[in-house]
This record gives C-alpha cells, sequence and structure tokens, in this order.
C-alpha cells in the first residue's frame, strides 16, 4: 500500500478540469490569473487559450481560459473532452451583446460532452455602473430553465477579487459531490 492510500479520504487533494468560457472581453483571464496567483496582470485579448493549475480547499483545478472572439468560438467545443466543470463569465455591462452570450452559453451546455458538468456563471463588472444584476443575467442565460443540472451564479469584480472565491468554493464543493456519488468521471483524487 502506498503512503497516500493510508490518508483518510476527505485529505486527498481532488484533481478536476474546468474550462472558462465567455464572449471576448469579459474578463476570464483576468479571473483566472487573479485566482492564480492573486494579481491582476495586463491582459490582451486571448488568441487561443491560457492553461493555469488553481489549488483551493483540497482541490486542484486545471483552468483552460480559452479565447472568446467570434471566430474563436467554434473551436471551444475542443475543449469538452473531461470537463468536469464550466465558468461561464458574463460581462455584466455588455447589454448589446447578452443576447449573443446566452446564445453561446446556451451552445455549450447542450454539448453532450457538457451534460454532467457543473455550471458557474460568474456575472462579471458588478461594480459597473448600469451592469445587468444576476437575476438579470440569470434570465438571459435561461438558468432558470435548466433542469437536472448543477449551476450557481456568481456576482463578481475581477480585479477585486470580489464573489471569485465564493463561486470557487460552490464549485470545489459541488464537484466532490460529484465525484462522491459517481456522477463526474474525470474528477480524480490524488
Amino acid at each position: 500500500m502506498r503512503g497516500r492510500d493510508l490518508l483518510p479520504h476527505c485529505r486527498r487533494r481532488l484533481l478536476v478540469h474546468v474550462v472558462m468560457l465567455g464572449l471576448d472581453a469579459a474578463g476570464k483571464t483576468t479571473i483566472l490569473y487573479k485566482l492564480h496567483i492573486g494579481e491582476i496582470l495586463s491582459t490582451v485579448p486571448t488568441i487561443g487559450f491560457n492553461v493555469e493549475k488553481v489549488q483551493y480547499k483540497n482541490v486542484e483545478f486545471t483552468v483552460w481560459d480559452v479565447g472568446g472572439q467570434e471566430k474563436l468560438r467554434p473551436l471551444w467545443r475542443h475543449y469538452f473532452n473531461n470537463t468536469d466543470g464550466l465558468i461561464y463569465v458574463v460581462d455584466s455591462c455588455d447589454r448589446e451583446r447578452i443576447s449573443k452570450a446566452a446564445a453561446e452559453f446556451q451552445n455549450v451546455i447542450n454539448d453532450p460532452l457538457m451534460r454532467n458538468s457543473a455550471i458557474l456563471v460568474f456575472a462579471n463588472k458588478q461594480d459597473m455602473k448600469g451592469a445587468l444584476s444576476t437575476a438579470e443575467v440569470c434570465e438571459q442565460l435561461g438558468l432558470f430553465n435548466l433542469r437536472n443540472r448543477r449551476w450557481q451564479i456568481q456576482g463578481t469584480c475581477a480585479p477585486k477579487g470580489e464573489g471569485l472565491y465564493e463561486g470557487l468554493d460552490w464549485l470545489a464543493t459541488t464537484l466532490k459531490q460529484m465525484q462522491a456519488s459517481g456522477i463526474s468521471t474525470s474528477v480524480k483524487a490524488a
């Protein structure tokens, strides 16, 4: 028996894969690096992807932040295989494109590879004047209509870190529950 096998189950670290998606300029990369290193980096539009490991509450998240420009969105589905969770970031101030954000969100969550993924929506830029409330973002994305899916919406202000860890806390707890109940096939204990 290896040493780590002797550790109580609750002390094991959970390894999960998460894809972070949303339209361009929603704040995905800012959120990723705030969670990863606790700082805000000067960012440029993501062409391709960023991937980082984020440690939180005995969970090691491998987070794939994929560019949100229109020409990159058809490539999103290449990141869905073995994905345990989706973090969908919405620019709450972008009222002109909220219907586009909603359409893309529906495409993602209805993909067969994403049907068992936990869904965390970050309604970002809540500190800005004129931002849609989290209830309005819920309504626009159709979250209230989701049945038999685990989802949560969290208002955030990425540069200040507001709401990010509350959302990550929900995701960590939910993925642990899914792993314990055998719902998620790719969540692993280390």
